[in-house]
């Protein structure tokens, strides 16, 4: 998915900057990006690979060398950012939190129209620079960022670095957030509020969806107004967010722990204990147990001296190693007992079969997994969700095909919680786990507790339901 963090200040913004952007490395793992601007000295940026380290270690040295009152930063998922450009509209950098559907065709469009492209570092085109040549077409930054927004397909929030401090624009449809913190004499913009404590900056804003806004070190300028449609991504608040971060005003673990606390009190399962499934599942199991009126027990715990979060390599093996090497079961807590575990989600499902079994082998007299959200029947097509190339790749989707003959052949009714189509699938999956029970959450009771209204929310994934 990505993050990212951008601050103008009367003082030097690099410690604010460095931490600020190490604070979104749950949202990221492939590359890291810092660039500052000073006055007399210009622009300076600095790019690396995050995929076997971390942001922090690769960046720390290098800090001395970034001078100036104003930087952005960002933990990419995609493409290497920052971009650095020169146009009509000044010089500028920017940083995007962006997934383009039609990238081949504006890349056409654009060639065609006689610019080109210079960052194929990844032989391929970057879509940050995609972002930034679509924004020089326009008039001003204002005309070129609804430029942005009026030609893609997917979705794409950014923070652009000029000569005159920050701006700030999320997507039109707000699929991702940006929220706005202020101290004396400082602003920063961020993905995480989660960033904003620690530096001593207040939450002053959430940027509405298709709002602009240029941020000084003295205050803050509205250059559009946001949209009044919005829909922001429920899986935020049940597998990306950092448990102290807010979106809309609604907390992370205050979300999960009303998923667990309205699913526990419905539950009619006898069990010994509920846990959580590090580190997402942990909010959820906690109001699990409170709702159900077990204890939480730690079955599980993840090694967080070298696992602190979660890598994702390219291949399928290694990502199941790396899944099962950062979490490590306890004999002690799972012998003789009917365990509960809470997890945010099943997507594939690949490394579930195993950790069951071995569950089981640690002397788990009874295995039962509740699920935060619903089952995932769509793939994402507005964030970077998943690596995911395929709806084949949901299992979802491949017991559909098995019971259907045809991957897309009545989605609605296994969408549908409760309907004999969804109790198929959910039993079928419970199955092939080896799970003693298994239960997902009902979307009502997620929109519930994220406390949005239905329409502000894109729950695409479960339902299908986002056309935009």
């Amino acid at each position: 998915m990505g993050g990212f963090f951008g601050t103008v200040a009367k003082a030097a913004c690099v410690t604010d900057l460095f931490y600020g952007t190490d604070y979104n490395s749950h949202l990221g793992t492939k590359r890291g990006g810092l660039a500052t601007y000073a006055q007399g000295e210009g622009f300076m940026r600095s790019i690396h690979n995050l995929e076997s380290s971390y942001f922090r270690t690769k960046f720390e040295a290098e800090l001395p060398k970034f001078k100036g009152n104003s930087g952005i930063g960002v933990i990419s998922d995609t493409d290497p950012q920052p971009i650095v450009i020169n146009s009509h509209l000044g010089k500028f950098a920017i940083v995007t939190v962006a997934k383009i559907n039609n990238i081949q065709e504006l890349e056409q469009d654009l060639l065609a129209a006689n610019m080109h492209f210079s960052e194929m570092s990844l032989g391929k085109t970057n879509q940050t620079e995609l972002v930034a040549l679509l924004i020089v077409q326009g008039k001003d930054f204002v005309d070129g960022i609804e430029n942005v927004f009026n030609k893609i397909k997917g979705s794409c929030s950014m923070l652009i670095l000029t000569e005159d401090g920050i701006i700030v624009a999320r997507d039109k449809w707000g699929r991702t957030p940006i929220v706005i913190g202020k101290k004396e004499g400082a602003y920063a913009a961020t993905s995480e509020s989660s960033s904003l404590p620690n530096l001593d900056y207040e939450i002053e804003k959430y940027v509405g969806p298709g709002e602009i806004i240029r941020l000084r070190a003295d205050g803050m300028e509205q250059m559009r107004k946001p949209n009044e449609g919005m829909q922001i991504c429920s899986f935020l608040w049940v597998y990306y967010g950092f448990p102290v971060s807010c979106y809309e005003g609604k907390n992370v673990e205050e979300v999960r722990f009303a998923c667990g606390l309205k699913m526990g009190r419905k539950d009619d399962s006898v069990v010994d204990c509920a846990c959580g499934i590090p580190d997402s599942g942990v909010g959820m199991a906690l109001g699990y147990a409170e709702g159900k009126g077990v204890p939480y027990h730690r079955a599980i715990s993840k090694y967080t001296p070298t696992w602190p979060r979660s890598f994702t390599p390219s291949n399928q093996e290694m990502r199941s190693l790396v899944a099962k090497m950062k979490l490590i079961p306890n004999r002690a807590m799972l012998q003789g007992k009917r365990v509960l575990f809470c997890d945010d989600s099943i997507v594939r499902g690949t490394q579930l079969r195993d950790n069951v079994k071995v569950l089981f082998d640690y002397g788990a007299k009874e295995v039962h997994m509740r699920i935060a959200c619903p089952p995932l029947i769509y793939g994402c097509p507005f964030i970077g969700f998943t690596s995911s190339k395929s709806d084949l790749e949901l299992i979802t989707r491949r017991i559909i095909k098995e019971l259907e003959g045809d991957e897309n052949k009545n989605l609605e009714k296994y969408a549908t919680t409760d309907s004999p189509e969804y109790k198929k699938m959910v039993q079928m999956i419970a199955d092939r786990f080896g799970l003693t029970s298994l239960r997902f959450n009902t979307l009502e009771t997620l929109i519930e507790a994220i406390g949005l209204p239905k329409c502000k929310v894109c729950t695409h994934c479960f339902d299908g339901s986002s056309t935009f």
